[in-house]
């Protein structure tokens, strides 16, 4: 069975590329740029794992971080992080709101797909 990915990215060009290079590896891929649209997606119909963004207009990644580590279906759920901010602090947030994986842009796409591999396999 393909595994399935949640990209919530509001750049559209990452969220493209993001789309592309793990289709083209096997996962199928869903991708919002809303938050708060996310958000129902997510507790409807969770995924294998979540690339979100930290910074979304209307709701941050850090506040969806908190949501998703709250939801008992949602607890155990893989996710890597994206900022374009990159700051210790950021990390160390994200780190405490229980990232799995913390990236900063621009990235490798061999970077995120060994995360990505890496992180459905735990």
């Amino acid at each position: 069975m393909q595994k399935r990915v949640l990209v919530i990215e509001d750049e559209p060009n990452i969220s493209e590329a993001l789309s592309f290079i793990l289709s083209r590896n096997g996962w199928r891929v869903d991708v919002t740029a809303d938050g708060k649209a996310a958000l129902g997606r997510l507790y409807a119909d969770p995924p294998d794992l979540l690339i979100l963004d930290l910074m979304l207009p209307g709701v941050s990644g850090f506040d969806i971080l908190r949501s998703v580590r709250a939801c008992d279906d949602t607890r155990a759920l893989p996710v890597l992080m994206l900022t374009a901010k990159g700051q210790a602090a950021d990390r160390i947030e994200a780190e405490r709101l229980g990232v799995t994986r913390f990236m900063t842009k621009p990235f490798a796409n061999a970077e995120v797909l060994a995360a990505v591999h890496e992180m459905a396999r735990t």
